[in-house]
């Protein structure tokens, strides 16, 4: 059976940006190495988690690997709080969360990621203080910070379970059933843990909300004062004093394992936490690589070179590249553009002279759209190609939003494709 090489372009899909001609980024980047690709693929487009459906990054990757993510998710903060070692028990409420900048004692939010330059030394400092300091009232806690501004928290009472049916105290992000749901637009002010509609009677809710709120609060109070915070204020920097809430999970997912779901050995690159909880849970192994750096040509060089090495020792590799997504966020359509062109190149440059393109099929696609002009995931459909041998390409010859809907695949359902993507591999 051939091999299947499995990328995920974070935050890929876009919409028509009058600044770049009224294309997407990706239809405005050069990008020879891919629209070769597309010459020997069939295209087209994915809801990754279902239509109308804006999904955070956790729930996508679970759906576009196979899974029904309503029957399986459980919340970010569990699983980003077991990747990063964290005991998560039944009852205990786990969160992701972001180190913020509130406006001294109000409610104001200034900035949600304290300008994306707190530094992970930084954080760490922040996070033991706040671990020392705080005190809540009938529980005990872990908070943890991963990568940059993120972190995870959990909060276990003394006697008793807690609840995650309670709302985000990021205004962000908003809870849709079983789903965390980016919002397109919001009041930048920090809200207040509430029990949802449905469990507004529920004791475990209540006390997962007052010590929500307790915890932000008593944070916020200890964070104010830290020598980091002092000293960025000093140099003109925001300052981390403010954790935001969302996400929370009372209970670790159980996944089937994707190797016996699929009878494949499969491997993974992940960068992020959610990632990384999402491939222990599910049994794929993760293939050690270095952080992401801030030389991008050499990340994705080393990247190619070790999916080449990896490629030796198993059936499947699945390569999630975060590039597309920050600068999507930020507003920023030029860099997005920049970021899939040096993709393009870099990794994709260097890995396909490489490959033995005759014994595997590749797939490209993205976990979600994030358009510039929303800052903010969306409900779009992502673009998806599956290139190889031994099946007739639809001759399209890009990869782009435009030729995915003209591509004979059509619409698609994430939690679909790993089952099409093996069939592929059988042809």
């Amino acid at each position: 059976m051939k091999k299947l090489l499995y990328v995920v372009l974070d935050g890929l899909g876009d919409r028509p940006i009058k600044d770049l001609g009224d294309k997407t980024p990706l239809e405005a980047a050069n990008t020879p190495k891919m629209d070769g690709l597309a010459k020997s693929a069939k295209l087209g487009y994915v809801y990754t988690v279902g239509k109308n459906i804006a999904p955070e990054s956790d729930v996508a990757v679970i759906s576009i690997l196979g899974y029904d993510a309503k029957k399986y998710y459980t919340g970010r903060g569990p699983l980003e709080s077991y990747a990063e070692g964290l005991d998560v028990r039944e009852g205990d409420l786990a969160y992701r969360v972001n180190f913020a900048t509130r406006e001294g004692s109000s409610r104001k939010i200034i900035d949600r990621r304290v300008g994306r330059n707190l530094t992970t030394d930084e954080a760490t400092i922040l996070a033991k203080e706040v671990n020392e300091k705080v005190k809540l009232g009938g529980a005990s806690f872990i908070f943890k910070n991963t990568i940059g501004h993120r972190g995870i928290l959990v909060i276990r009472k003394d006697s008793g379970k807690l609840s995650a049916e309670v709302t985000n105290t990021d205004p962000a992000y908003d809870k849709e059933g079983v789903y965390g749901v980016a919002k397109a637009t919001f009041e930048k002010v920090i809200q207040k843990a509430e029990p949802t509609e449905e469990y507004k009677n529920s004791l475990a809710a209540k006390d997962a909300a007052r010590l929500t709120n307790e915890f932000v609060e008593e944070s916020s109070r200890v964070l104010e004062n830290c020598e980091v915070n002092k000293k960025r204020k000093a140099e003109g920097k925001l300052i981390g004093n403010l954790i935001l809430t969302r996400d929370g999970g009372d209970r670790l997912p159980k996944f089937p394992k994707i190797g016996d779901m699929l009878n494949i050995k499969m491997g993974c690159f992940v960068e992020m936490p959610v990632e990384k909880g999402i491939a222990l849970l599910t049994g794929m192994e993760i293939v050690k690589l270095p952080l992401p750096s801030k030389d991008l040509k050499k990340d994705y060089e080393l990247r190619a070179q070790k999916v080449i090495e990896a490629m030796k020792a198993y059936d499947a590799l699945y390569i999630h590249i975060k590039g597309p997504d920050e600068p999507a966020h930020d507003g920023d359509h030029a860099k997005k553009k920049d970021s899939i062109e040096l993709i393009d190149k870099y990794f994709f440059g260097n890995l396909l002279p490489k490959l033995d393109l005759e014994n595997t099929i590749i797939t490209v696609t993205a976990d979600h759209s994030t358009p510039c002009d929303m800052k903010a995931h969306s409900a779009d459909p992502v673009p998806l190609m599956i290139s190889g041998k031994g099946f007739s390409p639809d001759g399209i010859g890009a990869f782009s939003e435009e030729a995915a809907r003209r591509g004979s695949l059509g619409a698609l359902q994430g939690n679909e494709l790993m089952k099409i993507f093996i069939s592929f591999l059988k042809k």
